[in-house]
């Protein structure tokens, strides 16, 4: 799999698909950016990934031919389980283990909500059947798979009008090659049907997550399988023939055919590539801790990035509503576990809808105008109050248009929308947009909190990179409330996704199950020597002298039901490297939890493998600010605690010199607020630096 963006010779396309914008942006070969940004066409939206490349190309005056690569952030795995429109899927299991999925770890998120129901497994229990075969805990294999039961039991799969099936038979990590040799019958006898095993999708011990993660891998791969190859199909109908690489929940991108075998790792696609970027922006600007706030259309997310890397997570829920704690809110969604960059999420986005409950309590989302008809201000038939519509009438966006000018903006309809909140709650229309505004920053410090202080880190020790179409309007303030003293906004923010998807890198992992006969050091070393393979096969036939390994152990004390995933130092694998590694679970264990214990209760859990074939586009390449449109600076009345007549400027008519706030700084793709009490300027990258006056940040 040859990494698209070794070819500095054509343009690359990259496309990151929001609730409300697509987003799309070419790079060129001599470094031009070429930024478009689109309306989302739901529920086909392929067409504005479509119609935004064809955009960019033509405004780059470059042919389709010229397209050297393609990538890409999708939703579409995300949006078949929040739809409930997934394939209908079975569920193949040891006899004694079909309710796996409704035990569960027996988690409540809402512990006094008497209210609160599990959501429904996506496999029935009609759906779910069970052989009779055994795998036993030391791997041995007491009964085995009989040919006779699967021909009957794909026989009943065939008669009910099954789409998909996963293959989860207990403790098959131990004996993978017991589960694939059914899994692979059952593709011989279900021709057309789609078929997991959940040991080549989350080869770990853990009946419940494992069992889990299959079932939602079968759940979307039809559909991921069908939106993959028909927008390939599209891409070729447009003369864009060129290698499509899809960004994975973890970071990396690869190749779509192996998405589309795989499609569960790429549930948190869009996040992560937003993620990378800061990442890579973090490592360009020597920032060490790094909380990287992406503001969209529907959602606010918020991701740590501690010495140069982002935290990845074990395990992560979909379709449960807003990841808005680490681990008491857990058990609201479908279970998945896959390498996935750790971010939280609320529901507060421009499209986030303003509402007043019967006790007169105004709360902002988690429901969402989208883009269909989307906020009332755009004029396309929504009624709904919404943030996008609470920042017109603040004055903070552009009374005329926004993005770029594609979409007109109606300050009567806002204000309209806005009217009966006004009234449910006492107060004119400016006083309820303002208290909305300020309701939004109080629910996105849940996020930001969530990935630093419930972790053990203070957020007051790092900068906020802040991007997204709607991140760099609530980042100062957002940043205030929190004591961060130092907020960056790069260039291409409202589609700084898609520019993390152009600087990513091609990413490969594998795991295995520790097991007991790996306490002796060779062994050990020979399993990671086997995970080092199965990376390296992973990405062929990228140039295997450019990959880069990277080894990790899931360690836990005794007797602990979760996790820290820990690197291994480079060199053999012996005495000394483990002594560091223990050393260094121990210190991560006491940041992160208050407490730690001594070597002899360390258990091992899981071996990892990750490979890395790393981008040699830079991004600074990617950087160059768009062409000035030229306007001259012009100003409005905005309300904060008054009405105060704000400047209005583009991002080109700042300087090195720190200008005081409040401005209100325009670009293409997104507005910067910059309150009183702030300061402005531009670095050498053309990044906006927003800073506190000293006695406006808390201690």
């Amino acid at each position: 799999m040859e990494h698209p963006s070794r070819s500095s010779s054509g343009w690359l396309v990259a496309a990151d698909i929001g609730g409300t914008f697509t987003d799309v942006i070419a790079l060129g070969p001599d470094a031009r950016i070429v930024p478009v940004k689109t309306l989302s066409t739901p529920p086909d939206f392929g067409t504005g990934v479509l119609d935004g490349a064809v955009d960019a190309l033509r405004l780059a005056e470059a042919e389709p031919t010229d397209v050297t690569g393609v990538l890409h952030a999708t939703t579409v795995a995300t949006n078949a389980i929040l739809e409930r429109r997934g394939a209908k899927t079975a569920v193949v299991t040891t006899a004694g283990f079909r309710d796996v999925l409704e035990i569960g770890r027996l988690r409540r998120p809402a512990l006094y909500d008497l209210s609160w129901r599990k959501p429904e497994p996506l496999a029935r229990r009609r759906d779910r059947h069970e052989l009779a075969q055994r795998i036993s805990a030391d791997g041995s294999v007491p009964i085995p798979v009989d040919e006779g039961e699967l021909r009957r039991l794909a026989r009943q799969l065939s008669g009910d009008g099954i789409e998909a099936v996963a293959v989860c038979l207990v403790n098959s990590p131990l004996v993978p090659d017991e589960e694939r040799a059914v899994a692979d019958a059952l593709r011989a006898l279900l021709p057309g049907v789609y078929v997991s095993a959940s040991v080549d999708i989350s080869p770990e011990m853990g009946e419940f997550e494992r069992t889990s993660t299959a079932v939602v891998n079968s759940y979307v791969g039809p559909v991921v399988h069908s939106y993959v190859t028909d927008l390939g199909a599209g891409l070729r109908r447009r003369g864009i023939s060129a290698p499509f690489s899809i960004m994975q929940s973890s970071g990396g991108l690869l190749d779509a055919r192996s998405v589309a075998g795989k499609p569960v790792q790429i549930i948190e696609s869009g996040p992560a590539a937003g993620v990378i970027a800061v990442q890579k922006l973090a490592r360009l600007l020597g920032l060490d801790n790094v909380v990287a706030f992406d503001m969209g259309g529907t959602t606010a997310k918020a991701s740590l990035i501690e010495h140069g890397r982002p935290f990845v997570a074990g395990d992560y829920e979909v379709g449960g509503g807003m990841n808005r704690t680490r681990a008491m809110g857990k058990g609201a969604g479908y279970t998945i576990r896959v390498p996935s960059i750790d971010i939280a999420e609320v529901g507060a986005g421009g499209g986030s809808v303003i509402t007043v409950d019967t006790a007169g309590a105004v709360h902002v989302g988690p429901q969402s105008a989208g883009s269909r008809p989307g906020p009332a201000c755009y004029g396309q038939g929504g009624d709904s109050p919404t943030l996008t519509d609470a920042n017109v009438v603040l004055g903070y966006l552009n009374a005329e248009a926004i993005a770029g000018g594609r979409v007109a903006i109606s300050p009567a309809l806002a204000r309209k929308a806005l009217e009966p909140v006004a009234g449910e709650i006492g107060k004119d229309v400016l006083g309820a947009a303002r208290g909305a505004y300020e309701i939004a920053v109080s629910n996105m410090t849940s996020a930001v909190k969530a990935v630093t202080s419930e972790r053990g880190r203070d957020p007051r020790d790092s900068v906020m990179v802040a991007f997204g179409g709607a991140g760099p309007l609530y980042a100062a303030e957002l940043a205030r409330e929190l004591g961060i003293g130092k907020v960056v906004v790069p260039v291409h923010t409202g589609l700084f996704s898609s520019l993390g998807l152009l600087v990513a890198d091609t990413e490969y992992q594998a795991a295995a199950p520790y097991q007991p006969e790996m306490r002796d050091l060779a062994v050990l070393a020979g399993q990671f020597d086997v995970l080092r393979e199965q990376v390296r096969a992973g990405l062929a036939p990228a140039r295997t002298e450019a990959i880069t390994f990277e080894r990790s152990m899931d360690l836990r004390y005794r007797g602990q039901r979760f996790e820290l995933r820990i690197p291994l130092p480079d060199g053999p694998v012996d005495e000394r490297s483990l002594v560091a590694t223990f050393a260094r679970f121990h210190e991560e264990h006491l940041r992160t939890y208050g407490r730690a214990s001594g070597d002899e209760l360390v258990e091992v859990a899981n071996l990892r493998m990750r490979g890395v074939v790393p981008n040699p586009v830079r991004i600074d390449r990617a950087l160059a600010l768009p062409p000035d449109e030229g306007r001259s600076p012009s100003s409005r009345v905005c309300r904060f605690a008054t009405d105060v007549t704000t400047p209005v400027i583009r991002r080109t008519q700042l300087d090195a010199e720190p200008k005081p706030g409040p401005l209100v700084v325009e670009d293409m793709d997104s507005t910067t607020l910059v309150p009183p009490g702030a300061r402005a300027r531009l670095d050498t990258h053309h990044n906006i630096v927003i800073t506190w006056n000293d006695s406006e940040v808390p201690e």
